[in-house]
């Protein structure tokens, strides 16, 4: 979230940057300042207030007969300061946890070098990167690929769960979990990423660390089972990306001198309800309520965040460009910007049979709005301040995506699909997959 200090001392600043979000979100700055400035005048009543009881107090002890009229005045006006007190710390109390409660749906500003845009349509491409794939022949969509393949059951993932849910069977099944084991390979020895294998389950206090609450709540899926010890008191959820527990990972800790940059990595199923989707990708395995994603994060010092977004995507786009799928780097325009971020990029890998391209990463910095949610501070040296750290993620990749992308884009005439050569060996050297 923004400092409230920063926000009320650099207002104008911070209202045109988040008016090129749009409108609605600069105009939460007007209740945000009415409720700091209720805040104030509560604090400086308090401490007023505060004074006098202890005037009061000083004059009573200066007074001998403690039977005398001036004492039990005194000592009336002090019980009343103290009631006065309770009330003032109450309100100031109240009006202080209001402020903070909506901070939290204050998003972050944009940075100055974005392009500006109200939607998708004026993102600017960066670059793109290998040749479209040529077909002699009509392109069949993934689904059609898949299903022809008998790899991808879509009737039976519906017959277990419902909509929106699919079942990969045998070199299906495969090519997921070869696509698993090759990204994070990748990233793990190439890159000089830690591989961590983290809980599918989180708690809110992890969700509103790294921005998914309160403001998204409606995309996730609550847990209406009890948990008894730790987690008696916090509401569950089941993860919607693992970003949510690689930043966790140093919630409310100090990083020691030297430490950084840190850079995770880790495969999860990711769950989300796409809330507000309704009817877009319902074939096939574009948009599921259950995902498979390999992810990275990075914790940075600041400064150091442009620098580490660039490497970050690079590391992304290393995923495709060895898997030799053609696609494009788009820098989001600050309208279409995900509310924690400052600066975005999307890769978007092409689809034939869409004859589009679309997303299947998206990496971002996000300065230290994260950070001051999650408490995650580091230290230069033993005995300097602590300071916010910054906080980067993408996706490195979404794992559906990228199977989405390989049925499109090497598939062939007679309807097998030639295995992209550096998966091979996590699929005992199968070259291409037929119907069996």
């Amino acid at each position: 979230m923004l400092d409230l200090r920063y926000l009320l001392e650099n207002l104008d600043e911070v209202r045109a940057g988040l008016a090129r979000r749009g409108p609605a979100q600069a105009a939460l700055l007007d209740r945000v300042t009415e409720l700091a400035e209720l805040r104030k005048r509560a604090i400086h009543e308090l401490e007023s207030v505060q004074r006098e009881r202890n005037a009061t107090s000083e004059a009573m002890a200066k007074i001998a007969d403690k039977k005398s009229a001036e004492f039990t005045q005194k000592r009336e006006a002090a019980k009343a300061f103290g009631e006065q007190l309770k009330e003032l710390e109450a309100r100031q109390k109240s009006s202080q946890a209001e402020v903070e409660e909506l901070l939290l749906s204050v998003p972050n500003v944009p940075y100055e070098q974005i392009p500006d845009g109200r939607s998708e349509a004026e993102n600017r491409e960066v670059r793109k990167w290998g040749e479209k794939p040529a077909f002699a022949f009509a392109a069949k969509d993934h689904v059609d690929v898949a299903e022809g393949l008998g790899i991808l059951d879509s009737a039976r993932a519906v017959k277990i769960t419902g909509a929106r849910f699919a079942l990969l069977m045998g070199a299906g099944s495969q090519l997921e979990r070869a696509l698993m084991m090759f990204m994070l390979d990748l990233h793990t020895r190439e890159h000089g990423y830690t591989e961590v294998w983290p809980p599918a389950i989180v708690n809110s206090t992890a969700l509103r660390g790294t921005g998914q609450l309160p403001k998204f709540e409606q995309d996730l899926f609550a847990l209406t089972a009890e948990f008894e010890g730790d987690n008696k008191d916090k509401r569950l959820y089941l993860s919607p990306t693992a970003e949510v527990q690689l930043t966790n990972l140093h919630n409310d800790e100090i990083v020691e001198p030297g430490k950084l940059p840190i850079k995770y990595t880790a495969y999860t199923p990711c769950f989300r309800s796409e809330a507000g989707s309704y009817g877009r990708d319902t074939r096939g395995l574009f948009r599921l309520h259950q995902f498979d994603k390999v992810e990275l994060v990075q914790f940075v010092e600041p400064g150091q965040g442009i620098e580490a977004l660039e490497q970050l995507t690079a590391h992304a786009e290393a995923v495709l460009q060895k898997l030799g799928l053609h696609y494009r780097v788009v820098e989001l325009c600050a309208g279409d910007l995900g509310a924690n971020a400052r600066r975005t990029y999307d890769l978007e890998v092409w689809l034939p049979a869409q004859n589009a391209y679309r997303e299947i990463s998206s990496c971002s910095w996000f300065g230290d709005f994260q950070a001051r949610r999650a408490k995650i501070r580091f230290k230069k040296a033993q005995d300097s301040k602590a300071e916010l750290v910054h906080t980067l993620n993408g996706s490195g990749l979404a794992i559906g995506r990228t199977l989405v992308a390989i049925l499109e884009q090497y598939q062939q005439a007679d309807g097998s699909l030639k295995v992209p050569e550096v998966l091979r060996p996590y699929m005992g050297g199968t070259e291409v997959l037929r119907r069996p």
